[in-house]
């Protein structure tokens, strides 16, 4: 990662974030972009809001079709 973290880094870093799987010095690099990125901010937070609304679905809450989509494409990703 560069010295400065720039928005399109935020695009590609944020899981590692989020899941809090970066070392600390490129964390605080993150969040010192956040403090000055009201676009980023707002990018984290809507993820973060995603994953939390997500995480309360059971498999039956998904629509059939919608299921078949994401198991194909977890089994592409897989393969890759």
């Amino acid at each position: 990662m560069s010295q400065q973290v720039v928005c399109r880094e935020v695009l590609e870093l944020i899981t590692g974030y989020l899941e809090d799987a970066r070392a600390a010095r490129d964390r605080a690099r993150f969040e010192a972009h956040l403090a000055g990125c009201a676009g980023c901010t707002t990018y984290v937070e809507q993820m973060r809001e995603i994953i939390r609304l997500t995480g309360m679905l059971t498999e039956e809450q998904v629509p059939t079709e919608h299921r078949e989509r994401l198991r194909q494409a977890f089994r592409g990703w897989k393969a890759s």
